[in-house]
């Protein structure tokens, strides 16, 4: 993960790194049944919507909190914000306001707004507030009908349609990372402030307004007037009164952009050597999520194997042996000194 040095959180700041890595949302065991974990990854959103049938769109990660950054990537659509989940931070000062902008219940049903229904969606959840809110993006003939089925739906029956979709599903569960090992007697428990929970939401621009889209909220937040040429500056600004709200020293934050696909726009233009990179780009994308998808642990059980193995041809059994129970004693060790700790500790 990469952590930055956290600048005052006023507007005037134009550049603000909120670089992370490899950030994960909520625990969740690989099932056929469920959501899993997805990486707030550029290029697994990027693939994931194409994967529904999206045209002509794609995500780019942002590495500033710039409205310059952010024209550079125009035509935008709408930004996924990634951020630690903290109940002391986000839960309203005063019940039924929310502590940045204000609630709109009339815009439940003139936009495609979403109650979270389950754990791990979110990630999914916040594209699809994007790319099914605007009228100039390419959905696709199955998110077309998925759009047009919750049409007249309110937001907690539009959620649960969209938990159940098992085309989304699946395709959202074929980005996430193998988890072999789980520890199913493990009970679930009330997460809090100090797990590493994070969350992904979206803000675009509809109808002349910015909103928030949070499954997690009881209605869209408006942020105020707003239209695509006034996005940048506007969503800047929203952004960084909601970072002001966490610790000065959290930097755990994460932009993505949706907006149109780079390569078209450079062909449009001729421009052979940016089409060259961006192509570059998408190779290594579909490289890295094809290794995320694979399951390497039978890999290092071989590789171990054939490890132990040589060691057992060149020094015989008797020093494979001797390998074992030092193995064994170090293990016992740690196991007595942790026991001594805690005894330690309740004597207190």
């Amino acid at each position: 993960m990469d952590k930055s040095t956290r600048h005052a959180n006023t507007p005037t700041h134009k550049c603000r790194d909120i670089r992370t890595h490899s950030i994960h949302t909520t625990h969740s065991t690989m099932s056929s049944s469920g959501w899993n974990t997805l990486e707030s990854d550029a290029g697994v959103f990027t693939e994931l919507v194409e994967s529904l049938g999206v045209k002509s769109v794609e995500i780019n990660e942002l590495l500033s909190l710039d409205a310059d950054q952010l024209r550079a990537v125009a035509p935008l659509y709408g930004v996924i914000f990634l951020f630690k989940y903290s109940h002391s931070a986000l839960a309203p000062t005063t019940p039924g306001i929310p502590q940045d902008g204000s609630y709109d219940p009339d815009a439940e049903h003139a936009i495609f707004f979403a109650r979270q229904k389950i754990q791990n969606a979110c990630a999914t959840q916040a594209i699809l507030s994007i790319v099914l809110n605007r009228s100039d993006i390419q959905l696709g003939s199955a998110l077309t009908e998925f759009k047009a089925f919750v049409e007249g739906f309110d937001s907690e029956l539009r959620g649960e349609t969209l938990s159940n979709s098992e085309l989304i599903r699946l395709t959202h569960n074929s980005f996430s990372r193998p988890t072999p090992f789980v520890d199913e007697t493990q009970l679930q428990r009330q997460a809090g402030d100090d797990d590493d929970l994070y969350h992904f939401i979206a803000y675009l621009p509809v109808n002349g307004t910015l909103y928030e889209l949070d499954g997690l909220q009881p209605y869209p937040i408006s942020h105020g007037a707003c239209t695509d040429e006034t996005f940048s500056e506007k969503i800047v600004e929203v952004l960084y009164r909601r970072i002001a709200r966490y610790p000065a020293d959290e930097v755990r934050f994460n932009l993505l952009a949706v907006c149109h696909d780079r390569r078209e726009l450079l062909a449009a233009v001729g421009d052979t050597e940016g089409l060259l990179r961006e192509e570059e780009k998408r190779a290594e994308w579909r490289r890295e999520n094809v290794l995320r998808r694979e399951n390497f642990v039978g890999l290092i059980y071989e590789v171990l194997k054939g490890v132990l193995g040589h060691s057992v041809v060149n020094k015989g059994g008797v020093a494979f042996e001797k390998m074992i129970s030092d193995a064994k004693a170090k293990t016992q060790k740690r196991l007595e000194e942790a026991q001594r700790r805690k005894m330690q500790s309740n004597s207190w």
